[in-house]
């Protein structure tokens, strides 16, 4: 009964908020002073409503709420938040490395046999491809519908500074792949070549004998369990890190932007969803996937990507979050980390709209086989993608260099490029946590009942 009590009061403020906020901006001006104590008041329910709950899941979205009022209402001490959305950052790449290691080799070495790795290989690439030559094309076909970038005013002035990018040929794209120093590969964060090296060390491991492999396999099993508790501790700082990422976006880009830009905003966002329910969703009926656990799964690592516009950052938490609804460590191990190059669906979608508008931006008209050629380039220097904030600025950089595009358009795309990049980061990770359950449909692997001893539920302390 209590409950029930309070859940209608938090609806009950929350719908006040809405309509305040309606009249103020279309009826009489209701005064900021007082739109503001409205919006804290309900925000303050929502913290009960969290301490109540003591989830972890809803201390991050609740957070994000807060996130976004705090930079809304106070943005100089918003953008000074940023330093925890960094720290939290940091710490969540401490994890990467030692986590794909310890999984991927335990995978190979420890489980599968090594033709399994071959074929498990072969499906997951041919899915990536299928599924973000897709994504490519959707974002072409939007951003021609759409024409978001037709009688756009340039900026005369540049207030940020380009990165300066070569264009990628076929070799520099191919050896990027493999790893000449893996201390290198980790301390800059190339999560293709970690998972280059973890699959030649696991074969090279599994060639062993049984009593010379086990040592190095209990070490590795034994990392992988650690880093995964590692990534327990560290996420309760999440809702803190959140929270001060969306209280800094907010703050330091301010809400007058979304008015200038919403054309392109829109563009991508209804992409977007258009890939997720005529794409992703389709695919998840057919391969049978959990639709009610798999959604409860995601919803943790998504919003943390959203709000840190980082794949990296929610990995750990996806990776956790996939094997207990299923699928088998050795297949989440394997096919996410790779997904992180190889299947960033929401980046290649964007970079195929982000090419055109520029184009549309300079008044540069494109024919349709020019344009093909740029999707077809983009489907190859795409795969160079890592999974961190800005990495798809210098991919866009790089192809415009290649087909004479100006530079001059980029500068309105950065206006809104954290938005933007919130939306399609998060797409990024449903992607990759459907391709693992598509790959353990496919292996025959996935564990419809699957019911773990822990509870998915990570409970927080009041």
């Amino acid at each position: 009964m209590k409950n029930k009590f309070f859940i209608i009061t938090l609806l009950s403020l929350m719908t006040l908020v809405v309509v305040a906020e309606v009249i103020s901006h279309y009826i009489s001006p209701l005064g900021e002073s007082l739109l503001m104590v409205i919006r804290w008041a309900a925000i303050a329910a929502l913290i009960v409503y969290a301490f109540r709950k003591k989830s972890l899941t809803t201390w991050i979205l609740v957070s994000m709420i807060v996130g976004a009022e705090v930079g809304h209402d106070f943005q100089e001490v918003a953008v000074k938040l940023r330093v925890l959305s960094q720290i939290f950052l940091k710490m969540i790449k401490t994890i990467i490395a030692p986590l794909i290691f310890g999984t991927l080799v335990v995978g190979i070495a420890g489980h599968s046999g090594l033709k399994q790795v071959g074929r498990m290989g072969l499906k997951s690439i041919i899915y990536f491809e299928i599924v973000t030559t897709i994504a490519l094309f959707i974002g072409l076909a939007a951003i021609n519908i759409s024409k978001a970038g037709v009688g756009i005013e340039l900026p005369t002035e540049q207030h940020e500074e380009l990165p300066k990018v070569v264009p990628q040929t076929f070799n520099d794209v191919i050896l990027h792949i493999f790893p000449e120093n893996i201390a290198k590969s980790v301390a800059e964060g190339q999560v293709l070549q970690i998972v280059v090296f973890s699959i030649i060390f696991g074969i090279a491991l599994a060639m062993l004998s049984q009593a010379r492999r086990q040592p190095m396999l209990n070490f590795a099993e034994g990392l992988s369990d650690v880093m995964f508790k590692f990534t327990n501790v560290i996420m309760y700082f999440a809702p803190v890190g959140v929270g001060a990422a969306m209280a800094y976006t907010v703050g330091h880009m301010g809400l007058g932007i979304l008015v200038n830009l919403f054309h392109l905003l829109a563009t991508l966002y209804v992409a977007l969803i258009v890939f997720l329910l005529c794409v992703l969703l389709p695919v998840a009926l057919i391969v049978r996937v959990p639709l009610k656990k798999f959604i409860s799964a995601i919803i943790e690592p998504v919003s943390i990507a959203f709000a840190t516009t980082s794949s990296e950052a929610a990995l750990p938490r996806a990776m956790e979050a996939m094997e207990k609804i299923g699928v088998p460590r050795k297949i989440v191990a394997f096919v996410m980390p790779t997904g992180y190059s190889f299947n960033l669906d929401g980046t290649t979608l964007y970079l195929a709209l982000a090419t055109i508008f520029v184009a549309q931006a300079a008044g540069m008209d494109l024919s349709f086989g020019t344009q093909l050629m740029i999707v077809f380039t983009l489907m190859l220097t795409s795969k160079g993608v890592a999974g961190v904030p800005r990495a798809s600025l210098v991919i866009l950089l790089g192809t415009a260099s290649s087909f004479g595009l100006p530079i001059v358009p980029i500068f309105i795309i950065l206006g809104i490029d954290e938005l933007m990049d919130m939306a399609r980061t998060s797409v990024n990770v449903i992607g990759n946590c459907l391709a693992t359950v598509v790959v353990a449909r496919w292996e025959g692997e996935f564990v419809d009942d699957y019911s773990p001893v822990d509870s998915q539920e990570e409970k927080m302390n009041t």
